[in-house]
């Protein structure tokens, strides 16, 4: 067996793309995931299962002289998007698709995984194709459920994400904080309805959430140091149903986004304050739930990423390029928190759409100069 080629990695990626499925709820993509794995199956692969999280696979490889254990990860789900690519291999599930490359993703980690066990790794491997990175935090389930236990430790831990605005195939990378961490607000002021004409009567709940929403875009502007930035976006607001009734109820959503996770809990914290102020400047009620869940800044870590950029930088085949932050928000960032490791960007060649597009089309001939980087760069880590 040899390593897999440009088609077969192109046709593993489109099945994969066929098959998107959401957070938790993986299965297709789960059993195609294993089918692969059990065709490459050695004596030195070992496969795992995390019972509280069905849909979550882990793959260790013997080292033949282990001197540490090296995690790779790669996220499995997808989003509620509805494709408009018009590709031959679309999504076949209604409402769903690969938006964000985590085809892509899988893929890359697949060649890699093949190579390894076909050619026995020196240090032991193991690769965590992880379900609900888009949402419900599936890093924090998994490892919080222990399977980063015993010899599932990893020492270090390294992953990817497909970056539409840089050329197909290269690799981009920081020292420092990558992406931003990223907390979800959900609030909902709960007044008095009433008529329009009779406003002493109600307590006005859209009222309370308009001024709410003005008094939050200080945060950023007044707290966090100018110098770091800092998001915060009301991203939905509804409240009311007939012009001349005063709305007794209005429910909004939106996103913290800092690159430090101390930015991000004091912009939490501003959050508390101005719906405490808002609700009893009104007369309202005000239900406020903040998530962070494991999405925190993806910090990598100063030796794996010192040692990362410094190898692909000297390699002439590895097309690398040093990045600048940015405010995506990743659940990679909690294992960070956990494991020293490295996130990069892989350039996907797609300026004309953003990440989570409906009309997202990665250039298929990023992935396998993506395979063949990080297995050079792997057997470097073993050396």
């Amino acid at each position: 067996m040899s390593d897999l080629d440009n088609e077969e990695l192109i046709k593993i990626r489109r099945d994969l793309h066929q098959i998107p499925e959401l957070a938790l709820h993986e299965v297709q993509t789960h059993d195609y995931l294993l089918s692969l794995m059990k065709l490459w199956s050695t004596d030195w692969l070992e496969i795992k299962s995390v019972p509280s999280v069905p849909t979550a696979i882990l793959v260790r490889l013997q080292g033949t002289d282990p001197h540490k254990t090296i995690g790779y990860r790669t996220d499995i789900d997808a989003l509620p998007v509805t494709e408009q690519t018009g590709l031959a291999f679309s999504s076949t599930i209604p409402g769903q698709m690969h938006a964000c490359g985590h085809d892509i993703h899988m893929t890359v980690a697949l060649g890699i995984l093949q190579h390894f066990a076909e050619h026995q790794p020196k240090d032991n491997l193991i690769f965590f194709f992880q379900p609900a990175e888009e949402a419900e935090y599936g890093g924090y389930r998994v490892y919080e459920a222990g399977a980063f236990t015993g010899k599932w430790r990893p020492d270090e831990f390294f992953a990817i994400h497909d970056n539409p605005s840089l050329p197909a195939g290269q690799i981009a990378t920081r020292l420092g904080t990558l992406f931003a961490g990223t907390t979800e607000i959900h609030l909902t002021f709960t007044g008095e309805s009433g008529h329009a004409a009779y406003p002493q009567r109600a307590k006005d709940a859209l009222v309370a959430a308009a001024a709410f929403v003005m008094q939050v875009q200080t945060i950023v502007s007044r707290n966090v140091d100018p110098i770091r930035g800092g998001v915060v976006t009301i991203g939905s607001f509804h409240a009311g149903q007939v012009m001349n009734v005063i709305a007794g109820e209005a429910k909004l959503e939106g996103t913290i986004r800092a690159f430090l996770q101390s930015d991000i809990l004091m912009m939490q914290q501003r959050v508390r304050e101005i719906a405490d102020g808002v609700a009893q400047t009104y007369g309202v009620k005000a239900d406020l739930n903040l998530i962070q869940g494991g999405y925190m800044p993806v910090e990598n870590a100063i030796e794996q990423t010192t040692d990362l950029i410094e190898f692909m930088t000297a390699d002439p085949t590895i097309d690398f390029a040093e990045s600048e932050p940015a405010m995506t928000g990743e659940d990679f960032g909690f294992l960070t928190q956990k494991f020293p490791g490295t996130m990069v960007w892989l350039g996907v060649n797609d300026p004309e759409h953003s990440l989570h597009s409906d009309h997202l089309n990665p250039e298929e001939r990023a992935i396998k100069p993506g395979v063949e980087a990080w297995i050079k760069f792997l057997e470097h880590r073993m050396q």
